[in-house]
């Protein structure tokens, strides 16, 4: 059965339920009974998958329910009661987590962003000012540096990029985590050259976002060195982020992680956004950011907002003056031409 539309919904990428070959497997093990907490054969199965698919065996690999929760845990455990963490000013964590991360206790060190991405320069210049300071003992001190790939604008990071984050985070013995809310989409773009090992290479922790990528809920957290949080499944617990019915996570992952389908599931998504940038040229709209992935961030004049709210969701996303106002349309994994049709239509 088809649902019934009364709005063409380009608000977000999780609004969807999850793809038929997660759906399938949920199915057809809903009847069993497994272990708890993600002690499950599924889970270990999904495990191995992720490792072999980041090339990096030894990694320590946990199921968090959503990336609220999973940001939170993995920062707080990271750092020291002291520290705080670097984030673009326009980084997640830095915007729409509601102040999650400084609600327990560290504070987001934010730095300008360049659409959307930290720079390896300014983050050194950052860190050398800091510690070249003589009072900064009396400060929050850097703990760590977060990103995020695709970013807030749904732009991406290059391997250089990576890379040069990398040699700063050395330098300075900083951890470098990446949140990988929307990686599917960011792994099947044309524009990118970073793959999944080279994140196992180059970050000390990321997550592979899954609410957002084909999954009704789940993120999966790989930790190249396990050795980096003691007793991360005991934080997972102490954060709220542990799942009773854990192996519904791992059957979700075993699922997405299966015939390479993580990395292709992003390809219709990446598609639709790509003709409807085409189609909003066309129409005389502006378009922001330069996003090549799933999000696409246009310029509107006000006084047609309310029209377009009439048929379509989108996501408000900043004021750009008096008179024009930046808005988002999101493409998931399971946007057809007949949706990015019926848009561009009414557009």
């Amino acid at each position: 059965m088809n649902p019934v539309k009364s709005k063409l919904n380009f608000a977000s990428d999780y609004t969807k339920g999850a793809h038929p070959a997660v759906l399938s497997r949920l199915v057809a093990t809903n009847l069993e009974e497994t272990p708890g907490y993600g002690q499950d054969a599924y889970c270990e199965e999904a495990r191995d998958l992720i490792r072999r698919a980041c090339a990096c065996p030894g990694a320590r690999v946990e199921f968090l329910v959503g990336g609220t929760q999973t940001n939170e845990t993995v920062i707080s455990s990271v750092l020291r009661p002291y520290q705080g963490v670097i984030a673009a000013e326009t980084g997640h964590i830095a915007t729409h987590e509601a102040g999650a991360i400084e609600a327990g206790g560290h504070k987001v060190l934010t730095l300008p962003q360049h659409a959307g991405k930290l720079d390896a320069g300014e983050v050194r210049r950052f860190l050398q000012d800091f510690f070249g300071d003589d009072n900064h003992e009396h400060m929050v001190m850097p703990g760590m540096v977060y990103i995020s790939h695709p970013t807030e604008y749904g732009t991406l990071y290059t391997k250089e990029e990576l890379c040069a984050l990398r040699a700063v985070c050395d330098e300075y013995r900083l951890p470098l985590y990446l949140d990988g809310a929307r990686l599917a989409y960011a792994l099947a773009c044309p524009d990118s050259d970073v793959t999944l090992p080279d994140l196992a290479r180059l970050c000390d922790v990321f997550y592979i976002g899954g609410t957002k990528c084909g999954a009704l809920f789940g993120e999966a957290v790989v930790m190249p060195d396990p050795a980096l949080i003691p007793g991360f499944f005991t934080l997972i617990k102490q954060h709220g982020a542990l799942l009773a019915k854990g192996r519904l996570l791992g059957l979700q992952f075993g699922a997405l992680f299966t015939d390479g389908l993580y990395e292709k599931i992003g390809e219709p998504a990446v598609r639709a956004a790509d003709t409807l940038r085409r189609a909003l040229v066309q129409k005389g709209y502006a378009l922001c950011f330069g996003s090549p992935t799933n999000q696409v961030f246009c310029l509107v004049e006000n006084r047609k907002l309310a029209e377009v709210g009439r048929s379509v969701e989108y996501s408000f996303w900043e004021k750009a003056d008096d008179d024009h106002t930046v808005i988002r349309f999101a493409t998931d994994w399971a946007t057809t031409e007949e949706d990015i049709r019926a848009l561009t239509g009414l557009l």
